[in-house]
Formats: C-alpha cells, sequence, structure tokens
C-alpha cells in the first residue's frame, strides 16, 4: 500500500477499501458550521477533493447549489451512498482538467485537499481557484501549515500560502481549530480569503467571459 505514489487516485482509492482513511472526520468541523450559520444561499459552491462529502449536506442545508468533485472512484461512491437524494451533486474527475461549466463558483471550500497535492502544483491550484471563483466570493476552510516530517499531507508554511493566494485573494478570516483529527491537530488554520476584483495581472475580473 505504501509503495503507490500519493499523486493518483490509485493511492486514494486502495486507503478507501482498506478504511485507512485518518483524513476522513466523519462529519464538519465547527468552523464551517459556525459559517454556514452566518452565510446562507443562494449561490454555487464547490468542493475539490471532496471525499466522503459531509460537506455537500451541509452547505446544501444552508441554502446553497453544492457540487464536490474527486478522483478516487471508490470515494465517489463512498460519497454517493453517504449522501442519498444528494448522489448527483458528486462528480468522479481530476479537479484540475474537469469541465466546470461557464459559470463562476461564490465559495470554494478547501479541506484536505491543497495539502494532498506535491508542492510543486501549488501554483496550479491557485491558478485553477481563481479563475473559478467569482470577484469578491470565498475560499475558505482549513489549511495544514505543518510541520509535518514526513509528508503526504504536504504542510504549507503561512508565508508560503500568503505568496500562493495573494496574487488572487485578500485574507480576511484566520482562526485556530480546536477540534481537528490528531492528523491535523496544531497544524490547521481556519480561514477565509475574499477574491480579489481584479486578477494576478490587474485585469478586471468582469472582463472574463464567465457568467455568474
Amino acid at each position: 500500500m505504501d509503495d503507490v505514489p500519493s499523486i493518483g487516485p490509485e493511492f486514494f482509492d486502495i486507503r478507501y477499501a482498506a478504511n485507512r482513511i485518518p483524513w476522513d472526520y466523519g462529519g464538519v468541523q465547527n468552523s464551517l458550521k459556525v459559517f454556514l450559520d452566518q452565510h446562507h444561499g443562494p449561490g454555487r459552491v464547490l468542493i475539490p477533493g471532496c471525499g466522503s462529502g459531509y460537506e455537500i449536506k451541509a452547505f446544501s442545508a444552508a441554502g446553497w447549489d453544492v457540487i464536490g468533485i474527486d478522483f478516487s472512484a471508490l470515494a465517489v461512491a463512498r460519497a454517493r451512498k453517504l449522501l442519498g437524494p444528494l448522489a448527483d451533486k458528486v462528480y468522479e474527475g481530476d479537479f484540475f482538467t474537469y469541465p466546470l461549466g461557464e459559470r463562476y463558483f461564490d465559495i470554494i471550500y478547501e479541506r484536505t485537499f491543497l495539502c494532498a497535492l506535491l508542492p510543486d502544483s501549488w501554483p496550479r491550484y491557485a491558478q485553477r481557484i481563481g479563475t473559478l471563483i467569482a470577484p469578491a466570493g470565498l475560499l475558505c476552510g482549513f489549511f495544514f501549515l505543518g510541520p509535518e516530517e514526513e509528508p503526504p499531507p504536504y504542510p504549507i508554511s503561512q508565508d508560503q500560502l500568503d505568496e500562493l493566494l495573494g496574487g488572487w485573494f485578500e485574507k480576511v478570516e484566520d482562526n485556530p481549530v480546536e477540534d481537528s483529527l490528531s492528523l491535523y491537530a496544531g497544524k490547521e488554520r481556519w480561514q477565509i480569503w475574499r477574491r480579489k476584483i481584479t486578477n494576478h495581472l490587474g485585469i478586471a475580473s468582469g472582463t472574463l467571459s464567465r457568467k455568474r
């Protein structure tokens, strides 16, 4: 199991098949519950690397039109089984290449996705997130800052995160997390980033040919 590279769906399929999924919370963390108490739909939400899909149910209950995407077939099957009537909100595919339509998302939710990526993929993540999210939209979630001696998960320092996202977003909230799983305890923070009206090149986002 440990010989399989951690960058592809097979790595995760093997772990879901063996129920070796230490990142699986079994529900929704308190920071997201508080966020959803304060931010109700309507609007569009995307969850990259959605795993078991607990947050899809939470966002939907708060009035959001939410979809999740995961490239692990077993994760998708698990999420669809758990979500029942919301099963069609789970897409199987690669977040970076899957055709997600012409409309912006108002919120993109992050948990355990960025830290599953090799560090050399982080700029691609920022670019993809930045182009999918609406001007003044929110990137919110849990960011794994480490340290971590034996990744994955791959930690990102706060300075690295600020540099990675700063061209597209401004950070508007940053709080400690009190209910982390043991894998992430003391190593993650809840943050909210607001999409800038202009992109990293200084071009007004409204000039892009996308619909809200």
